[in-house]
Formats: structure tokens, C-alpha cells, sequence
């Protein structure tokens, strides 16, 4: 009797060994934000208001402002720190697909279903001028980066530039086979970047037009593109559930993001070049190191499980704002702040 009391301690305390030791097996099998930070990552500051899905986001030069297109007809301004909407934008007769700032702050563009894309004055909500010409939808429009032109993509298969004070159509990209779904202005002002349905993106002489580089790879549609801020690459997500990263001077594939279990919706690199976000109909955005892609470094779930429709960085680098089929555009921390864990500066409106 005494022998057996003497022995359940240790077989007692292996036991305990053992159980601990398989937790940690679990935990370390999770995504390392999930396990670590879980009241971060489901804490988002909610832009509440939109009464259609959200399609894109975009923050203000100076990261004080947050717009998102909608497919309720509107383009929404709201204030990062307070979260209440500051104006409605209204003129179009169909989804807002797009939304961009100028590089001023001062105006803003926005493209539609309703075939036109348009330009705004941001400090007085009024339409400055529409840009019309091509003959089916716009799903996607950009500045450059001087402002003097608009391009947009369109479901014709062709990207659209106008002059922007004058609304004067000045070149059309040909040469995609399908609908081009995405379009960016690189920031040095050289280049066009395309994406398409064709499973393609082209990379474009922003002067002449002409076509420098199809960037092969990807084997479904090519939904988004965005440039890097020097310019020195692109990257394009997809239908096929991937996002690719590519140097602009020799269309070699420098990294293939994977990890999505769903189409890739959108994507935007960080203002300093080093990660990239993509958002997914997987109910995800996250966020890839480019020095190390082959693993997400942060995976923001949404928790309604509606689909990540568009990403855009913060320009400070530590914010991650989605835009999602549930009307809503969500704030989610980054960087140090989130990593801590700390809460949200921002107060929720709901």
C-alpha cells in the first residue's frame, strides 16, 4: 500500500509532463499570431455604414483618413481615429469598385459598374469630372503618381488613361484577351501594370503604351497588382488561390505567396518594401515577409467568415485595413503594437 502511494507522484507528474508536452505540440502547429495574440487579432476598429459590400479601401497620404468603395453606389471618407464616417460620396449608378487617393490628399478617384470613372474633391464631397469612354464596366483606377493622369481598368479588355483636368481620352492598352481586372500607376510614373482574367499581367510603357513584359505563371485570373514604392517590383494575386511577386525589369518571379485556401481578392506591398498584404475569399488577409515569404508572418481572420475583398497598408506600415462582403471595413494593428498585443488606439462603433 505504501509502495503505491510512494509511486503515483512520479507516474502522476509524468502524466503532467506529457499533457503539457502535447499542448505545446498543438501550439506551436498553430499560426503564431493566432496562438499568441488572439484578442489582437479579432479586435479590428470597424468602419460601420456602407450598406453593400465593400470592394476597396484606401488610406489618405497622411494616414489620418480611410476611404472605401462599395457596392451600394458610394465612395465613404471616415476618420481613422474616431471611426465615424466624415463624407458620403454619390453620383454613380452602379457598385463602386474602386477607390484612390491623389498624392496630395486633395482629391480622390473612384471607378464603377456604371462604366465611368470619376474624380472628387475630398474636402468638399463634390464630383470634379467623369471619365467615360469605355463601353462596359471599370473594375479598378489609379492615379499617377503626379496626378495629371487617371487609367482605369476595364472589362473590354483594355486599360483607359485621360487626361485628368480635361477628361480627354490620351491612350488605351491593348492587348490583354479578357477583361483587365486591376491597373497601377508605378510610383517612379514609367510604368502601367495590368492584371486580366487572361491569367496575365502586362507590364506597359506609361508614355507610348507600348506592351514591355507579360508576366506568365499564374493559372486562373489575375484579380489585383500593385507596384512596390520604388518601382522595383509588382505584385499580382489570383484566382488560383496564390500572389506572385515579380521584378519589373526582367518579369522573373522573385516569390510566390501561398497559403490561401481561396481566391487571392487583393493585394498592396508596405510602404518600406518589406512585406506585402493579400486578402482572400478565405475569410483572410494576411501579411508575408518578402525576405522570408514562404509562410504567412500574420493571418487577420474575419470573424463573420465573410470574404476579404480588399487590403491596403497603412503608410506609417502599421495598420492593415480589409474591406469585406459584410459592408464592413476593418482596422487591424501591426507591427510592434500587435506583436504586443497591446489594444487598439481606436475605439470600436459598434
Amino acid at each position: 500500500m505504501n509502495s503505491r502511494r510512494l509511486l503515483f507522484p512520479p507516474l502522476f507528474v509524468i502524466f503532467i509532463v506529457f499533457l503539457t508536452a502535447l499542448a505545446l505540440q498543438w501550439q506551436n502547429s498553430l499560426p503564431v499570431d493566432v496562438f499568441r495574440s488572439p484578442s489582437c487579432m479579432n479586435n479590428p476598429q470597424d468602419f460601420i455604414g456602407n450598406t453593400g459590400e465593400v470592394f476597396s479601401v484606401a488610406f489618405s497620404p497622411d494616414g489620418r483618413y480611410v476611404l472605401t468603395g462599395s457596392n451600394d453606389w458610394t465612395a465613404r471618407l471616415w476618420d481613422v481615429q474616431t471611426g465615424r464616417e466624415v463624407r458620403t460620396f454619390t453620383g454613380h449608378t452602379g457598385g463602386v469598385t474602386s477607390v484612390a487617393f491623389s498624392s496630395d490628399g486633395k482629391y480622390m478617384l473612384t471607378s464603377s459598374m456604371d462604366r465611368t470613372a470619376r474624380l472628387w474633391n475630398v474636402r468638399s464631397g463634390k464630383e470634379v469630372r467623369t471619365y467615360e469612354g469605355s463601353a462596359v464596366m471599370l473594375f479598378s483606377a489609379a492615379f499617377s503618381p503626379d496626378g495629371k493622369y487617371v487609367i482605369a481598368a476595364s472589362g473590354d479588355k483594355t486599360a483607359w488613361m485621360w487626361d485628368a483636368q480635361t477628361g480627354q481620352v490620351l491612350l488605351t492598352f491593348v492587348g490583354h484577351t479578357l477583361p483587365v481586372t486591376s491597373v497601377a500607376f508605378s510610383p517612379d510614373g514609367r510604368y502601367i501594370l495590368t492584371g486580366s482574367r487572361d491569367e496575365t499581367a502586362r507590364l506597359w510603357d506609361a508614355e507610348t503604351a507600348d506592351l514591355l513584359f507579360t508576366f506568365t505563371g499564374h493559372i486562373q485570373a489575375v484579380t489585383s497588382v500593385s507596384f512596390s514604392t520604388d518601382s522595383r517590383y509588382a505584385v499580382s494575386g489570383s484566382w488560383d488561390k496564390s500572389a506572385m511577386v515579380w521584378a519589373v525589369k526582367t518579369g522573373q518571379v522573385i516569390a510566390t505567396l501561398i497559403g490561401h485556401t481561396e481566391a487571392v481578392t487583393s493585394v498592396a506591398f508596405s510602404s518600406d518594401g518589406k512585406y506585402a498584404v493579400t486578402g482572400s475569399a478565405d475569410t483572410t488577409a494576411r501579411v508575408w515577409d518578402l525576405q522570408q515569404p514562404a509562410k504567412a508572418i500574420r493571418v487577420f481572420f474575419n470573424e463573420d467568415a465573410n470574404p476579404v475583398w480588399a487590403v491596403a497598408f497603412s503608410p506609417d506600415g502599421t495598420h492593415i485595413l480589409t474591406g469585406d462582403r459584410d459592408n464592413v471595413a476593418r482596422l487591424w494593428n501591426f507591427g510592434e503594437t500587435m506583436m504586443k498585443c497591446a489594444p487598439s488606439p481606436f475605439p470600436r462603433t459598434r
